[in-house]
């Protein structure tokens, strides 16, 4: 199997290598990333386990989404799919991010824009299909508990989408992008960046449309985003900017039950400003955000001459205002504290299509609610010697129905070489029950409590020279308090009665051949006590890249194998293979074509089970520059 061969790789480079023949002379960069601390600090000197996906590697891969990219390059993340483009929401969806068996289909696992929180008000979940590649400048995702910092969702980690960066020379830069392929998809997107003095400017538009591979399965999307920013002083800066996408996707039920009409029409938005301040030994930021979306949906018919009546209908905003200010207080050391005050509301209704009244229905399929969530946090980071790191850190998070939560974490990071590190990290997640779980539908329970957990974790990571790099962790959580649906006096009901227990590890390695190819490699394995839907047991990835002169292209192999389709008394798993490959070549200074083929072995197999994917998909177009 792939994953053996890449342990087995691993293994021997790391043994022929040797620690003791790394040179102090080397020149090696250290990676700078601000999700596991809210202000820039190179990764090497946090205890928990951070991948960064880069603009240039989004933007190669030519995907609209930033899912597919992220699930090929962070191992044990796992991405649910049901067709070529589109992700979909309600009954059968796509677009469930899953990391170390934590999933957040289930809320549990946030996805964060600028550090803001984005999930849906009423049923707690991301929302995939507003991830779109052309407002992210890079992707930075946190495996393991962030609650300390992001509080309520961040129990199994965060994929934390940064921002478009502001031009840095004078000017403006144009680029149009125009795509099509497979049933029927076409994919456009523009975008331009303009820098004038101190004044700087993004704006991005897109349109993505596709049939897709079954009846009854068409998607559209329309989008934009904009950020404006303004350098007030060398010290201060400040910046607005807004994402609004909107997307119509049908619905065409399971192989065994299709369904007719079942169509969505979602619209996502969100806004934020930002003042930021930069000194030598501290820098903060101030900012007011909202997360919006409103939902409209035909639930379908398994009969087509029989069709339904009424729309559900939803609006949900998660507006906040979050402030941190970080500081070095003497040598070695970076203190950060942060308040943080979030205002949640859920409206879930249902309309006549005849009329557009409102419905008055019964069994609590209706229903409004407004939460409100106030924390504080610090972090405290202290180097204690030139090779040892502490990081503790804690929050006391408020929610306006389930109470206050404490959430400590701690860390060490060892540096036993100047080239390596080894890192230790216990942390505590926490997840607040949503408005479905507490006041929606039948099985609803208002005396839910938060669903914890504690995560322990010990990596290595080496930067053995300039070409190569490798790293490898171990983890174990063990959680109680899960929201389950069981019967309860013969009636179904959400209570705290589940438990997770997992464990595993994760390898990664690049390896730079020369000066055109680069070897990117990961694997992961997860052992799950108790087993749930779209988390394979283990995963591995191969991708290699070849720059040279006019061409950039890259192949990539992903092995997925024992994925859950179906867990309890009837348990199905699938294992598969994907190629990917994707190829650019410079027609000119300012033109390129380009090319990506997925399942380029066209391999049968289910995500979703019940949803066949695609075999083999093409996708070609033009890149212009001006």
């Amino acid at each position: 199997m792939m994953k053996k061969i890449l342990l087995s790789a691993l293994c021997s480079l790391m043994a022929s290598t040797g620690m003791a023949q790394i040179a102090d002379s080397l020149a090696l960069l250290g990676e700078v990333v601000i999700t596991g601390t809210r202000n820039v600090t190179d990764v090497r000197h946090l205890p928990m386990t951070v991948t960064v996906i880069d603009r240039e590697m989004l933007s190669e891969q030519h995907q609209t989404s930033v899912l597919p990219t992220i699930m090929k390059e962070v191992p044990g993340l796992f991405v649910t799919s049901r067709s070529m483009m589109g992700y979909g929401v309600s009954t059968g969806a796509a677009g469930g991010i899953n990391m170390r068996g934590i999933t957040g289909g289930a809320g549990q696992l946030m996805v964060l824009i600028d550090g803001h929180p984005q999930y849906q008000g009423i049923y707690g979940h991301p929302i995939s299909d507003s991830y779109q590649t052309l407002m992210a400048e890079r992707v930075e995702v946190l495996r393991g508990p962030a609650s300390v910092l992001y509080g309520s969702n961040a129990m199994g980690g965060v994929v934390n989408i940064v921002t478009r960066f502001p031009q840095v020379h004078e000017g403006s830069t144009t680029n149009v992008t125009l795509g099509a392929g497979s049933y029927g998809t076409v994919q456009a997107e523009a975008s331009n960046r303009i820098r004038s003095g101190k004044f700087s400017s993004t704006l991005a538009g897109q349109y993505n449309r596709t049939d897709n591979h079954r009846p009854r399965m068409g998607f559209e999307q329309y989008g934009g985003y904009m950020k404006l920013g303004y350098d007030l002083n060398d010290h201060w800066n400040a910046y607005i900017d807004a994402n609004l996408t909107h997307f119509n996707a049908s619905y065409p039920g399971s192989t065994d039950k299709p369904m007719f009409d079942a169509d969505q029409w979602i619209t996502r938005g969100v806004v934020s400003a930002f003042l930021e301040n930069h000194y030598g030994r501290t820098n903060g930021a101030l900012s007011v955000y909202s997360n919006f979306g409103r939902h409209k949906i035909d639930d379908g018919t398994t009969d087509p001459t029989k069709p339904t009546a009424r729309y559900f209908r939803s609006k949900d905003a998660l507006t906040g205002v979050s402030w941190y200010q970080s500081a070095q207080l003497f040598e070695g050391n970076r203190l950060t504290v942060g308040i943080d005050y979030q205002h949640i509301y859920g409206n879930a209704y249902y309309t006549s299509k005849e009329t557009g009244e409102v419905l008055d229905t019964p069994n609590k399929q209706s229903g409004k609610s407004y939460r409100n969530e106030i924390a504080g946090y610090v972090d405290f980071r202290q180097d204690l010697l030139s090779w040892l790191t502490v990081d503790v850190g804690a929050r006391v998070d408020h929610h306006s129905i389930t109470g206050t939560e404490l959430v400590p974490q701690a860390g060490l990071v060892v540096r036993p070489i100047r080239t390596g590190e080894i890192k230790a990290m216990a942390s505590k997640g926490f997840r607040n029950p949503t408005m479905r779980e507490m006041y929606l539908y039948p099985p609803s329970n208002t005396d839910l409590e938060p669903e914890r957990l504690w995560n322990y974790e010990l990596s290595w990571r080496h930067r053995m020279n300039a070409r190569f790099t490798y790293g490898a962790n171990l983890f174990y959580i063990k959680g109680d308090n899960m929201i389950q649906t069981m019967q309860v006096d013969g009636k179904p009901r959400n209570v705290n009665t589940g438990e997770i227990e997992n464990w595993g590890f994760e390898v990664e390695m690049k390896y730079y051949v020369g000066r055109y190819f680069a070897i990117r490699a990961n694997s992961a394995y997860l052992h799950m006590k108790n087993k749930i839907v779209a988390a394979p047991e283990s995963t591995a990835y191969v991708g290699i890249d070849f720059h040279k002169d006019k061409w950039r292209a890259t192949l990539g192999l992903q092995e997925i194998e024992n994925l859950y389709t179906a867990v309890g008394a009837t348990e199905t798993k699938e294992s598969f293979y994907l190629l990917d490959a994707s190829v650019t070549y410079a027609l000119t200074d300012n033109i390129s074509l380009w090319a990506r083929g997925e399942n380029l072995l066209a391999q049968k197999y289910e995500i979703n089970l019940g949803y066949p994917m695609p075999r083999a998909t093409f996708m070609g177009g033009i890149s212009v520059n001006f």
